[in-house]
């Protein structure tokens, strides 16, 4: 009994000595606390809304080319009527091709955000990296994408930490 018992402590022992360290960090807080992070989403924000303005009105411009031809189609000889109905075709082909311009995958928006937000969040990734090498956290969680994340004591969230790293006191 005396030998189970201490190979149990030995076991007991030797998982407390693979214990991992973790750290809790919010991104969306720790970005949300940088001002370049929130001036360069501020400018992305405006260059958004003056595009979908643009595209807008093209749009009402066709919805009006559209309601006129409506009205006016029965004046039309059906050649006439073909070749308003191509140009009508084009013009919504055309703001089609700008909306994936400025709001497609590799749009003009997404190329702004890797150029003014994706530096910012190197930088946090960076001193997230810094963080865990250096406090010995086997795995840093981000509790601001925490759908799987229940509870979370603040006493873990090493958000502050990370902006004290990037030159930001709170």
């Amino acid at each position: 009994m005396k030998k189970l018992m201490i190979a149990l402590v030995l076991f007991l022992a030797a998982q407390a000595g693979f214990a991992q360290k973790f750290a809790l960090i919010d991104a969306d807080y720790i970005l949300r606390n940088i001002p370049a992070y929130n001036a360069a989403q501020e400018k992305l924000d405006k260059m958004s809304e003056n595009w979908q303005k643009e595209v807008e009105g093209k749009m009402t411009e066709i919805e009006k080319s559209m309601k006129d031809f409506q009205a006016d189609q029965v004046l039309y000889s059906d050649e006439m009527k073909k070749k308003k109905q191509e140009e009508l075709m084009t013009k919504q082909n055309e703001v089609r091709e700008l909306q994936k311009k400025y709001f497609g995958r590799d749009g003009e928006l997404a190329k702004k955000r890797d150029e003014l937000i994706k530096p910012i969040q190197d930088d946090v990734y960076n001193a997230v990296k810094e963080l865990s090498v250096e406090g010995g956290y086997a795995i840093v969680f981000d509790t601001s994408v925490g759908e799987s994340i229940m509870f979370s004591d603040p006493k873990y969230d090493k958000s502050d930490v990370i902006l004290e790293k990037l030159g930001y006191k709170k």
